[in-house]
């Protein structure tokens, strides 16, 4: 295979071939979050260079980084021997100083006390204090015997294990400090007593099938189990595919998520009483996802078209389909729906306010006529159509590409000051049941002879929440409040849409800062989505004074930026939500088909880390489509540590993503086994859908 990150120019420390030990990156994130290394001893660093990106180590070589000693595992390079992606391969050798031995951290259990003991049934708080005195921790991992009840990676330090079923029970923690030293904590064991001296098991759930699927889920639904007279109740169910437990709902149905496009799965299920009485596995069904939409392989590929990008733009829903586009999306989200007033706001036409969060557009959404050569199935439309404008556009597409899917995406950065109120307990249901009344049932108000009772049905195939952002700041500031609401607002949402009938989506997307992500709770919320598409561009900008990578893959020891703002990068993001317990397969990563610009840059260092002003773009300073970006013919240049591409002819800088670096970003995405990609936006594509061919063709 060869090398898919192409260098002008590699030095090696050995005499052998430099390009026979290349390492690319991207593959030596796989093990980042389960490989330890040996704790650090002293060292004395006499001879040892320090580390350099454009450097090959070969294995058993030694060298220094930050006044730690470390040697190479395997041949690599361009990896960071203190970052996660590259620590996994080297083995830390100690302080420079011969200072002694790296100090692992201390942690000690807090809750539950040895001895102490639980009704089934029962929500158990498993807690730890944790410190470091020659540095910091960096997680803390919980155990119930051999099986992790979750990760915290800041003080103070608890997961929760719901449902306790009766038996005895061991707990313990890990704790992991900032040179990857591990220590566990001396275990506690609990009792969880049965309820009523109940020992007889429930009844074995019977009629056990498959309501709906998709490409990558199926719908579960089964016959309720009963208990024995005077039995202590039966409180859920345990589902199982082939043969591993994927969840344990209380109610008689479940969606498994996250699965891979044709392929086939076999589901049992069991009851469990509130005693932990549990019955014999029900009789096996057999299950085969659909065949998934698009060539991006088992792949999501995911693009956002916008309300607004048939004026100016003059970008229409048939340029999705005359470009080549369609036939290589799984999922098209519309943006966006207004979130005004503890509603969904549907039918009105306004311009956009971003002091008060009004707006809308129905002309746009469904009531302006497309002429036959603007329309997807080459008809006009007619004056007394129910559905007009770009939800009937989308779903002419839909019947021209049966297995893509559509979802209203709610929010945005302009719209999404009304969340933080329709999140509230008092507003919360009604909010949703207004969002799928609209969206999923299609009942529209009527306005220009368009709309009424059911006229968007079947546009709309789940929905998508942008709030921007829960408990930190977008246009508006949240309240910590937020957290818990966004948390109870996305199990409403999943409540509802499943009330209407299996397989309806339910996605997010969200801040790619690790300040938008630490002040929420993935590790609770995702178990409600589908998937979570991750917004890993606009980390810089023209609103920042100097220039930076919008879109950065990874971090650069030259980024001169500080605190959290120095993990603004793609695999950052990543790490933060995977180290918080959400499965790879539900995290999207997102691609920006712009790039943000500065001019009045001076010439020093090809313009990245200096001065400048908002470049002049077509629409808005600073930004620009990558349509036009292609043509100007600028010097392009590649930051080997970031991972990151700009152009620069020595006055205007611009920061974006090449077919090059995407198709780079794709191999990221199948190496760290993530669920797909998405982009904003369509029309910022050519008219010959090269971007969307290279993100579809990478993840193939």
């Amino acid at each position: 295979m060869t090398d898919p990150i192409l260098r002008s120019t590699v030095t090696s420390i050995s005499s052998r071939p430099a390009a026979r030990h290349r390492r690319w990156l991207l593959a030596l994130a796989l093990a980042s979050a389960t490989l330890t290394p040996a704790l650090a001893q002293a060292a004395n660093c006499t001879g040892a260079p320090e580390w350099n990106a454009s450097v090959i180590y070969l294995a058993g070589t030694t060298l220094q980084k930050g006044g730690v000693l470390y040697r190479a595992n395997i041949d690599i390079w361009n990896a960071p021997p203190d970052h996660p992606a590259g620590a996994p391969y080297y083995t830390n050798l100690g302080a420079c100083d011969g200072s002694g031995t790296n100090q692992p951290p201390s942690v000690s259990l807090t809750s539950p006390s040895n001895g102490a003991s639980f009704s089934a049934g029962s929500t158990i708080t498993v807690s730890a204090n944790a410190s470091d005195s020659d540095g910091s921790v960096s997680k803390v991992e919980f155990f119930r015997g051999g099986t992790s009840l979750g990760v915290d990676t800041s003080a103070p330090y608890s997961v929760t294990w719901t449902n306790a079923s009766a038996g005895s029970h061991t707990f313990k923690a890990v704790a992991t400090d900032n040179n990857n030293a591990v220590t566990s904590s001396a275990t506690v064991t609990v009792t969880v007593n049965a309820a009523s001296n109940d020992t007889t098991a429930p009844s074995v759930p019977g009629g056990l099938n498959s309501p709906s699927k998709t490409a990558s889920t199926v719908s579960l639904a089964w016959n309720a189990a009963t208990d024995n007279s005077g039995g202590s109740g039966v409180a859920g169910y345990d589902v199982y595919r082939n043969g591993s437990l994927v969840g344990s709902p209380s109610a008689t149905s479940y969606t498994d998520r996250g699965l891979a496009a044709s392929t086939a799965y076999t589901y049992t299920v069991r009851a469990r009483d509130n005693a932990g009485n549990a019955s014999a596995q029900s009789a096996s069904i057999s299950v085969t996802t659909s065949t998934g939409g698009g060539n991006g392989g088992n792949k999501r590929v995911i693009g956002y078209f916008t309300q607004w990008g048939i004026y100016g733009r003059n970008y229409r829903v048939k340029n999705i389909d005359t470009s080549g586009s369609a036939a290589k999306m799984t999922h098209i989200n519309y943006a966006f729906g207004n979130v005004r007033n503890n509603r969904c706001e549907v039918g009105v036409t306004v311009p956009s306010n971003e002091s008060t969060g009004a707006g809308g557009d129905a002309f746009a959404d469904y009531t302006k006529a497309f002429q036959a050569g603007e329309s997807v199935s080459g008809a006009a439309d007619t004056w007394d159509q129910p559905l007009r404008g770009n939800w009937n556009q989308l779903k002419q597409l839909k019947a021209k590409n049966p297995n893509l899917k559509v979802l209203i995406s709610l929010g945005g950065w302009t719209w999404s000051r009304g969340f933080s109120s329709a999140a509230q307990p008092a507003n919360r249901q009604a909010f949703v049941a207004s969002c799928i009344d609209a969206y999923i049932r299609g009942n529209l108000p009527v306005t220009d002879g368009a709309g009424g009772t059911g006229a968007a049905a079947g546009v709309f195939d789940g929905i998508d929440i942008d709030w921007e952002y829960p408990v930190a700041c977008g246009l508006a500031c949240g309240t910590p409040a937020d957290n818990a609401n966004f948390t109870a607002l996305l199990a409403e949402f999943r409540r509802q849409l499943d009330a209407v009938r299996p397989g309806l989506l339910l996605t997010v997307a969200v801040g790619a800062g690790i300040d938008k992500i630490r002040v929420t709770d993935p590790a609770t919320y995702h178990q409600y989505l589908d998937y979570i598409n991750v917004m890993t561009y606009d980390f810089h900008g023209a609103f920042d004074p100097i220039t930076g990578h919008h879109s950065a893959l990874f971090d650069s020891p030259n980024d001169p930026s500080t605190g959290d703002v120095k993990l603004y990068n793609s695999n950052d993001a990543m790490e933060a939500f995977l180290a918080r317990g959400v499965p790879a397969s539900k995290l999207n990563l997102g691609i920006g088909f712009y790039g943000r610009g500065w001019t009045n840059v001076p010439n020093v260092n090809n313009g990245l880390y200096q001065s400048g002003s908002a470049a002049p773009g077509t629409y808005e300073a600073g930004i620009e489509d990558w349509k036009v970006l292609k043509n100007l013919n600028h010097p392009i240049y590649t930051d080997a540590n970031a991972r990151a591409t700009w152009s620069y002819n020595g006055t205007t800088f611009w920061s974006f993503d090449t077919p090059a670096l995407i198709t780079e970003k794709m191999g990221y995405v199948k190496t760290q086994g993530l669920g797909g990609a998405f982009f904003w936006e369509f029309s910022g594509d050519d008219a010959q859908g090269t971007l969307v061919n290279t993100v579809s063709n990478g993840l193939k």
